[in-house]
């Protein structure tokens, strides 16, 4: 008797036994991603493992764990006899990206033109304020995370699984991307006029005014990205 109680107990005990170490390989993954995101390590830097066990105060198997996760996000390199280390985005495939964004995101912003309601405008809305918030403080995380949170309700509103994946395997070198952009002197402000835009056309329900403002926040972008890298004096690398 009672079986079915005494079964979701025995499955929350072996849940609860599996949280720790998710969380740890969790919070490692993160740590990582936000310290190459933020430029702490450089293009072509190499990752040494015990420096990082001892930076992160984790073991050897999470850091190495986290930095094939990372390589799947393509911010890490694992390069056979040299290890892992942070990879070198060219201006090239840089530009390829944003060309792509200007496709896929256009489309997202038409298709969330035709499906939002006005309470998903409000949430579009807390997302922009965020951004315009963390502007106002100077902190970049805040402006990223906030940039993130208005295409990821874009991206749910757009209903397009195909357009999601694609634009998620991006997400890690859209996210590097953008942090070099909004490094540029009144890049945020540009940036939080060119998403109330998209917001706007999407408010009137206007799909094509919707896509038009969309791909004009992209192309400032690769703009203010290309400003950036020509400031960094980043070397083209070999065709190879």
């Amino acid at each position: 008797t009672g079986s079915a109680p005494d079964r979701t107990r025995l499955t929350l005990r072996r849940s609860d036994l599996r949280i720790l170490p998710k969380t740890v390989q969790q919070l490692t993954v993160e740590k990582l991603r936000s310290a190459i995101l933020a430029g702490v390590f450089k293009p072509g830097e190499r990752l040494i493992e015990v420096d990082l066990c001892e930076m992160l105060g984790v073991s050897r198997p999470s850091v190495r764990e986290a930095l094939r996760s990372l390589e799947a996000e393509r911010l890490v390199s694992i390069i056979p006899n040299r290890g892992p280390q942070i990879p070198v985005l060219s201006w090239h495939n840089a530009s390829e990206i944003y060309r792509v964004r200007m496709l896929l995101e256009g489309e997202v912003a038409a298709l969330a033109a035709e499906h939002a309601t006005p309470a998903d405008h409000k949430a579009i809305a807390v997302a922009l304020n965020a951004f315009a918030k963390a502007d106002k403080q100077a902190d970049p995380d805040g402006r990223l995370s906030s940039t993130a949170i208005f295409y990821d309700e874009l991206i749910r509103l757009a209903r397009n699984s195909i357009i999601e994946e694609t634009l998620r395997g991006l997400y890690a070198r859209i996210t590097f991307l953008r942090s070099r952009s909004m490094s540029m002197p009144g890049r945020a402000a540009n940036s939080h006029a060119e998403m109330k835009a998209i917001l706007a056309a999407i408010e009137k329900r206007d799909p094509e005014l919707a896509r038009a403002a969309a791909i004009e926040h992209v192309r400032q972008a690769h703009a203010a990205a290309k400003v950036a890298y020509d400031s960094e004096g980043r070397q083209e690398p070999s065709a190879a």
